[in-house]
């Protein structure tokens, strides 16, 4: 049993309790028959995220995220705050998209205009009438005044008011096994778990009452195995936030409703604003030219009083698009919400994965057949199928509405070779193949010598592989950001990608509101998607000096091939990716041509000290090979390869720890343990940006500060009741810390949990 409190200052209720207990009963009845029952119980209120920073494309360098993402949504037309959603809701909207339906407004008589909005009938004389006074074309008052080009967002709400985070976790398992004879058993086991939290992707998701289940039959023996078993995922009410939050603005208002424009949010803004430019240029404008300018001058100057009132304007016109919004807590906020979460995607936010996996695989050790001084040699295969069901909510559908399944299977020997109890040689090889993607080898080898018992060389040379996840492979999500669409041939068919292979664009580094301008894209050559691969060796040592101080030391390097990035590019002309307010922006996994290089090494000591003492340290590297960044140099990791491309490498170069420990002994009862860690800063490419920001050169400046933590724990054995007392604390200087983009702030934890052991000594 464990209890204690969560503290951060971010949090709506800083201060909360958190329960953790958990029991373990296990018998056997005779040296055939036994079983095992486990039951664990967690409830705590989770830590929130609540990064208001404004990550919006457009923003320059100068706000060197910079290190304050300090706009607002009252200085940022286009805002878009980390942990807010719904004001993703602006790649495709901007007061420029407006200009031409403007100029259709100036053909059309004012009883037409007035039933569309009265306002449109001010505004259209007020353009009239300064065309007449300047000799200005309505076309150019309308788009260097009334217009400008300014993407906008709608307004979002924060997380808190989208997700409860109230965290539970249920876990239940149960074993049977039965000895068949000394050397065969069988066994039957059951994991069940249920839980309700909330996670980071390419949005935040809301999991409540997610269930897992996992059930196996294995038959075991001292030379052999063969088990299968079955993992089933059930989604429960989870939904995504981003999602949920868009659409409750569009239940509330639409943002372009082409046959109701004066109660659509885009148009109210727009109409607004430019009522209000208008207004402001008018009076600035026949202020200059009462004041003797000439007309040029006095039209320069109105040009200047409406620029330098943008932030007023753009605070009208929100305020009038927002009236009457919809309020987190209120019974109508929460009556739209209950609806769009209980309406699955794409008509709403809730997820239906109802994924199975089915597994088998087996093992043989030829050790009973083969003189182990020769060689001891194994081998083993695995057959397994991935069967998606999301209702098409997450993953692309047949025709017939049903859903892909994904079948894999493998086999692999091993032999390992001993030479006088000094050197040990191990190599293998295995096979797999998926059958989305060609057979994969992957060869391994290693050596291990052994000197004065005490002192062990270890080298290695190592491949391997990653089949791309089954989201990377079928995911067809709409999500606020973009559509996530999956790499393999049959989805690009599906939304026509390949049939418009000479329409294909990536954006470049800055975001180009004039999508008509195909000069400024990068083309886009889809090329056939493929599983990611490692070759890497590895030299390490690991011995013991002085039976008092062991040191565990290790140098590896690597080559990524095919690495799976993210594509964004959008296709203007393919109507099945049309997006209502212009072309929809479209994510997809994409292989990187080129190889990448990283390395990194590792030392840990740990000292023995009389009476049981121990102190410890260890320190890890992980560095990219890109930029110049050199192993031992006080660079941060990049993002960007020195060709460009962006990779989400999002690793700290330095990690380190250090402790000091007393175990509990058989002469002592009382122990201790005083930990503090550290992780450097880090650059950090996110998937929570808009999908054109992930594309702008300054977002490889995102930064994940530095941070360390102090862990302190004491226990005492309490042998009259069988059990161990320990007190501690997680973060014991509540010093607030995140790991990741759009995560949450984590702070301290402080606990005192007792252990009851019928078989402690």
């Amino acid at each position: 049993m464990k209890g204690g409190v969560m503290h951060a200052s971010n949090r709506s209720e800083a201060t909360t309790p958190f329960y953790d207990a958990s029991i373990r009963f296990a018998k056997a009845f005779n040296n055939k028959l036994a079983f095992k029952l486990n039951a664990s119980y967690l409830a705590a209120k989770d830590w929130q995220a609540t990064d208001t920073r404004d990550q919006s494309f457009g923003l320059g360098a100068d706000n060197a995220l910079y290190p304050g993402f300090d706009r607002t949504p009252a200085t940022n037309p286009n805002y878009n705050g980390v942990n807010m959603y719904g004001d993703e809701n602006s790649s495709n909207v901007s007061l420029a998209s407006f200009r031409p339906v403007f100029a259709q407004f100036m053909q059309l008589p004012a009883a037409q205009l007035n039933a569309i909005d009265p306002r449109l009938t001010q505004i259209v004389n007020g353009i009239k009438a300064i065309s007449a006074g300047t000799g200005l074309p309505a076309s150019t008052i309308i788009n260097g005044i009334l217009l400008p080009d300014q993407l906008v967002a709608r307004t979002g709400y924060a997380e808190r008011d989208l997700v409860d985070y109230r965290t539970k976790s249920l876990k239940l398992s149960g074993a049977l096994h039965y000895r068949l004879s000394d050397k065969v058993e069988a066994i039957v086991q059951a994991n069940w778990g249920l839980g309700t939290t909330v996670y980071t992707s390419s949005d935040r998701y809301y999991i409540k009452d997610f269930t897992l289940g996992q059930y196996k039959l294995e038959l075991k023996g001292d030379h052999f195995f063969v088990r299968a078993y079955t993992t089933q995922e059930r989604s429960g009410d989870a939904y995504a936030a981003g999602i949920l939050a868009s659409y409750i603005n569009e239940a509330w208002k639409p943002s372009v409703n082409s046959a109701a424009l004066a109660s659509s949010w885009y148009p109210q803004y727009a109409f607004t604003y430019g009522g209000g430019a208008l207004q402001l240029f008018s009076q600035a404008l026949q202020a200059a030219l009462a004041a003797g300018q000439t007309p040029q001058a006095a039209y320069a100057a109105a040009q200047s009083a409406v620029s330098a009132n943008a932030g007023l304007l753009n605070g009208v016109a929100r305020s009038t698009a927002d009236a009457g919004r919809l309020q987190p807590g209120t019974a109508e906020f929460n009556a739209v919400a209950d609806r769009v979460k209980g309406n699955p995607i794409p008509q709403g936010a809730r997820f239906l994965d109802r994924t199975n996996l089915y597994h088998a695989e087996g093992m043989y050790n030829f050790k009973k057949l083969l003189d182990p001084k020769i060689a001891e040699v194994l081998v083993g295969g695995n057959y397994r199928v991935y069967d998606l069901n999301s209702g098409g909510t997450l993953f692309l559908q047949k025709p017939g509405g049903s859903e892909y399944n994904i079948r894999e299977w493998g086999g692999y020997v091993q032999a390992v070779r001993s030479f006088a109890d000094v050197f040990k040689l191990t190599g293998s090889i295995r096979y797999d193949k998926n059958e989305n993607f060609k057979g994969q080898w992957s060869p391994r080898l290693s050596g291990v010598l052994t000197l004065a018992k005490t002192h062990n060389i270890r080298a290695s040379y190592q491949t391997g592989f990653r089949i791309p996840t089954t989201q990377n492979q079928y995911i067809s999500l709409a999500s606020p950001v973009s559509l996530l669409l999956g790499g393999l041939q049959v989805v690009r068919d599906a939304y026509n990608l390949n049939s418009y292979a000479d329409q294909l664009y990536a954006y470049d580094d800055t975001y180009l509101s004039n999508t008509s301008d195909r000069s400024k894209w990068n083309k886009i050559r889809l090329t056939e998607f493929k599983p990611e691969r490692v070759l890497t060796y590895e030299v390490g040592y690991k011995g013991m000096i002085a039976e008092k101080l062991l040191i565990d030391a290790y140098y590896y390097n690597s080559v990524f091939q095919n690495y799976i990035g993210g594509l964004v590019f959008i296709n203007p002309d393919n109507p099945k990716t049309l997006g209502a307010g212009g072309p929809l922006t479209v994510s997809s996994p994409y292989n990187y041509e080129k190889n990448i290089r990283y390395q990194g090494f590792g030392l840990g000591l740990d000292y023995l000290l009389p009476k049981g003492f121990i102190i410890s340290g260890n320190v890890s590297n992980t560095t990219l090979n890109a930029g110049g960044v050199g192993l031992f140099d006080g660079k941060r990791n990049r993002n960007v390869l020195d060709d460009g491309f962006k990779v989400g490498f999002n690793t700290p170069k330095y990690r380190y720890n250090a402790s000091v420990a007393k175990r509990i002994s058989a002469r002592s009862n009382w122990g201790f343990a005083v930990t503090y860690r550290y992780q450097d800063a880090f650059n950090w490419i996110e998937l929570l940006l808009p999908a054109r920001a992930r594309t702008a050169d300054n977002n490889p400046q995102i930064l994940i500060p530095a941070y360390g933590t102090l862990d302190a724990q004491v226990s005492l054995k309490i042998t009259s009741v069988k059990s161990i007392l320990k007190l501690g604390a997680s973060n014991l200087l509540n010093k607030a810390y995140t790991t990741a983009w759009g995560n949450p702030q984590i702070g301290g934890m402080y606990y005192v949990s007792l252990s009851f052991d019928e078989l402690l000594h």
